[in-house]
């Protein structure tokens, strides 16, 4: 890939976090998204997930999300798709492109990601903590999880898997999704399962 000038298709969704070498399904029904996958198709396969700022229509975006590869594809008869992108690399948004589409298009960089191989594992002591702090989490929420298939994860799957399902609100979905190493994404997982712990997804934000 090119360093910068990289032209994305986007497709902006609060709560939805790739990340390299992890997977995301959607269900895409809305218009302009079975457009997004139909082009895409046609293309490279790549979609660009990001996170929006606000509601506004159309929504501010966050400047960096991860640009991910159609792996999956069922096309439904009225034009619906099921897919699931597998995670290529993260990006940061340059600029946004005055494009004719009815899906958004922007310029992309992949400078400063150093997402092209798998990290190194995780310290002993913080790979535990971050499974003691998972298993309180879900625990008083009452969540029910195979704990023996968790701790069979390897180290990246488990930080990712957790950062996408947790049920954090979009700013510490976008923090994680940041965070320049697996080590620091883990420690802020740990951070956040702690605090979330203490209230309601529905009314407790972070700032």
């Amino acid at each position: 890939m090119a360093s910068s000038g990289n032209r994305l298709s986007i497709f902006p969704l609060g709560g939805a976090l790739l990340f390299p070498r992890s997977h995301l399904p959607l269900h895409i029904f809305e218009p302009r998204y079975r457009a997004l996958v139909t082009d895409a198709l046609a293309r490279d396969r790549r979609i660009g997930m990001i996170q929006p700022r606000d509601r506004n229509e159309p929504p501010a975006l966050f400047d960096v999300g991860c640009v991910g590869r159609i792996a999956k594809v069922e096309a439904l008869d009225d034009g619906r798709f099921n897919i699931v992108l597998e995670g290529l690399t993260r990006f940061r948004l340059l600029s946004e492109i005055d494009a004719a589409t009815p899906f958004r298009q922007i310029e992309a960089s992949f400078e400063g990601f150093d997402d092209s191989v798998p990290p190194p594992p995780l310290a002993s002591v913080l790979r535990a903590e971050l499974e003691r702090e998972s298993r309180r989490f879900a625990e008083a929420r009452g969540y029910v999880l195979d704990w023996d298939a968790v701790s069979r994860l390897d180290d990246e799957a488990l930080v990712n898997g957790i950062a996408q399902i947790a049920p954090f609100d979009v700013a510490a979905k976008q923090a994680l999704l940041e965070t320049p190493t697996i080590a620091e994404r883990a420690d802020l997982l740990v951070q956040f399962l702690n605090f979330f712990a203490r209230g309601d997804e529905d009314d407790t934000t972070l700032q």
